[in-house]
């Protein structure tokens, strides 16, 4: 796939349907034509420092940047609505091959969108119920486990001790001259929190499931509407060109990466089994998540899996090979297979990735860092292809030549 212009004078499939043939842009007039000539001719005036400063460019930045803080701003407070979006725009460029697939059967599109809506729901659902019994085992052995790693990790405890010590007197430096005891108001419990947490997470399941239907069903729409208002064929047919490769491309990398993550899923849970863990389903479900977290997603799952073979194992080497077999399939996923898929071209900035955890991390929480990478992804995407963009879009890569 080649990086930049797009030649516009293509043949496109949707084209008839746009009302592009049998339609020529307007002719410019000869006398017109005549003076842009000599308009372009001309040589440029020297521009001074105050000029430049009051030039439209460095208005169309400015202007930029108080956009991105109002549209930053507005999805923070709005964030019961945002997620469900993006992750329901996410999730209709993954399962468009399959809607594709459907539509060379001439499946009706209705018809295909429940049958993919309804398959992800299954496997969902069994996922969640395959977890939650194994997850909730392991909470409410957390108190006892945690005595037992403080008995296994009994050389730590006096530098653990010592930092305990150190921060309580900063404590209490900051704080200050004891202050009169006041009266607490407690807090919900913890039933009401779990129960608000799962009301929140079932409403937005159920607004992003409804959001993807439509965008399986009528995602073109939008795309038509807008190409048909523009005026010039030329402009169309570019417009058009740049949306199906961005469409296309980032549908390629989200179905990739999650077909990665889910191979590293499936082997860490392969490896789980055989050195004896527990559960291995719930091991393999996090560390199919946590890969969606570059580098500290892998060392989550390196401290936790070390952690769970000390639970597991009555010896410190026994409990360091699920960790030590995990960090081996993130290292061979990281450096052979991700490379062989991706390409170059799909390689971030891993500052930016860095900075985009925890920028998104601080706007959303976890979900925002599930969908940090792919939402920088997206943007190194379209700006490779849009040519105001195409530095930019450099800058998000890793600097290697695409």
């Amino acid at each position: 796939m080649q990086w930049g212009s797009v030649p516009v004078n293509a043949r496109y499939p949707r084209s008839e349907c746009l009302g592009l043939r049998g339609k020529g842009s307007a002719e410019v007039p000869q006398t017109e034509a005549v003076a842009l000539d000599q308009a372009i001719a001309r040589p440029a005036p020297q521009s001074t420092s105050a000029e430049l400063l009051s030039s439209p460019s460095v208005s169309t930045i400015l202007l930029f940047g108080i956009f991105a803080l109002l549209l930053f701003y507005t999805l923070y407070f709005t964030s019961q609505i945002a997620l469900p979006a993006i992750f329901a725009f996410l999730l209709s460029l993954v399962l468009q091959p399959a809607m594709r697939a459907f539509s060379v059967l001439r499946v009706p599109k209705v018809v295909a969108a429940l049958l993919i809506i309804g398959v992800f729901l299954c496997v969902l659902l069994a996922l969640g119920l395959m977890v939650s019994g194994p997850a909730a085992d392991w909470l409410a052995k957390a108190p006892d486990s945690l005595t037992r790693l403080e008995t296994k990790l009994l050389f730590l405890r006096r530098p653990i001790a010592e930092i305990q010590y150190a921060s309580q007197e900063l404590e209490k430096l900051a704080r200050g001259p004891t202050a009169p005891s006041t009266a607490v108001v407690e807090g919900p419990g913890l039933s009401g929190m779990l129960f608000s947490g799962t009301r929140d997470m079932l409403t937005g399941l159920g607004t992003m499931v409804l959001l993807l239907f439509f965008l399986l069903v009528s995602g073109d729409l939008l795309l038509m509407r807008f190409v048909e208002v523009l005026p010039r064929l030329k402009d169309r047919k570019r417009v058009l060109a740049i949306s199906q490769e961005i469409e296309s491309s980032l549908s390629a990398y989200l179905g990739t990466i999650s077909l990665m993550n889910a191979g590293v899923g499936i082997a860490t849970g392969l490896v789980a089994y055989a050195s004896g863990l527990s559960d291995p389903v719930l091991w393999g479900t996090l560390a199919f998540l946590l890969n969606f977290i570059p580098i500290l997603g892998p060392f989550s799952g390196i401290v936790i899996l070390f952690l769970v073979g000390l639970l597991s194992f009555d010896t410190i080497w026994q409990a360091v090979i699920p960790a030590g077999l995990y960090l081996a399939i993130h290292l061979l996923e990281g450096e052979m297979v991700t490379p062989m898929l991706l390409a170059r071209r799909f390689v971030l900035n891993p500052v930016l990735v860095i900075a985009s955890l925890v920028f998104w991390y601080w706007m959303w929480g976890v979900a925002g860092a599930l969908l940090a990478v792919p939402l920088l992804a997206a943007a190194k995407i379209i700006c490779d292809r849009i040519a105001p963009l195409m530095a930019l879009g450099h800058f998000l890569g890793n600097g290697a030549k695409t």
